[in-house]
């Protein structure tokens, strides 16, 4: 018998239907969850199948010395104490890929929201200011994407998901990744490459699209904050801590940027004393969060937990299982 840990709601695997290979047995822990209690459900088990969003550390990988996959049920896997894993020969695998269209059509949800500003037309007609609210949109100008440049951070799956969804509404799309891709990879898409300074002075709505990484981390800050347009719109869909916040809230109430468009934020789920959670009326006014649902649609779910299955079956069976990220 193949035992696999699962620490994702059970609501949600049954839910999608997806039926784990013959000889599984299956043990649920609701996160959020210790250390200790996943050791202690965890015994004997040879899979650890976890969100992206919750830890699996090295305390737990050691303990559990039957282990031989960690699969993350999404794209990320930064919560996972990879090196540990590899250290102990157990495969961490991913599920690349699995959400990149339904995240980048969120994406191009959020820049069309930003720039029409609909959710602040939403409160304010909702409050009764129907025709002050369009006086000022006449008074004030708005903008069609086709007459907007949009700088793509992080051209990995998403950001050409991205840049596939943005090129007909005949928008310039211009982007920055470490690794440059073939030129013909370039003019499939119709972007051009800038750094990533280039990026922040030159674009009007900047769309982040980058793993969390030493370089990565903060990588929006008051020194890049402080290159950008005045009335630039950022769009994050991909991780918090991409975003100095406390920079971005500073930013947002100075009028710098005219609207964050937000996935996520860091920590998840945010505080009370969130610095985005306690801004001024005008401020919160240029701030969109939708609560990083942008991969979490069905048809990426269905993906999700078919193609963890299917690695649980290869491990079964002695072979090696796909989207391996530890190196083994």
């Amino acid at each position: 018998m193949f035992k696999v840990l699962i620490l994702v709601p059970k609501s949600r695997i049954e839910r999608f239907g997806v039926k784990p290979p013959a000889g599984v047995k299956i043990t649920f822990l609701a996160p959020p969850c210790t250390d200790d209690e996943i050791i202690e459900a965890g015994k004997g088990a040879d899979c650890i199948f976890v969100s992206p969003v919750d830890p699996v550390s090295r305390k737990v990988i050691y303990a559990l010395d039957t282990l031989k996959l960690i699969h993350s049920e999404g794209v990320g896997f930064d919560k996972i104490d990879v090196e540990a894993a590899k250290e102990r020969n157990v495969y961490v695998c991913n599920n690349r890929n699995v959400n990149s269209g339904a995240v980048a059509e969120h994406t191009v949800g959020l820049i069309i929201a930003a720039l029409r500003r609909i959710p602040y037309a939403d409160k304010e007609i909702k409050k009764g200011n129907y025709g002050p609210c369009q006086l000022e949109y006449r008074a004030k100008g708005y903008n069609e994407l086709s007459s907007i440049h949009v700088g793509i951070v992080g051209l990995g799956a998403i950001g050409r998901e991205t840049a596939k969804r943005l090129r007909p509404f005949g928008c310039k799309i211009s982007y920055y990744d470490a690794f440059r891709p073939a030129k013909e990879v370039e003019e499939e898409l119709g972007v051009q490459y800038l750094s990533f300074e280039d990026i922040c002075r030159q674009c009007n709505v900047i769309s982040f699209h980058v793993p969390v990484l030493p370089e990565t981390r903060y990588m929006v800050n008051e020194t890049s904050i402080g290159w950008m347009k005045d009335g630039v719109i950022l769009i994050n869909t991909a991780r918090g801590e991409i975003i100095d916040q406390v920079a971005l809230a500073k930013a947002l109430e100075e009028g710098k940027i005219a609207c964050a468009a937000l996935d996520t934020v860091t920590p998840e789920p945010p505080g009370e004393d969130h610095p985005l959670l306690n801004l001024s009326e005008k401020a919160s006014d240029r701030l969109i969060i939708t609560p990083h649902i942008g991969g979490t649609t069905d048809e990426a779910f269905q993906r999700m937990h078919t193609w963890a299955w299917e690695n649980v079956q290869r491990v079964m069976e002695g072979k090696r299982p796909v989207n391996i990220v530890n190196g083994l």
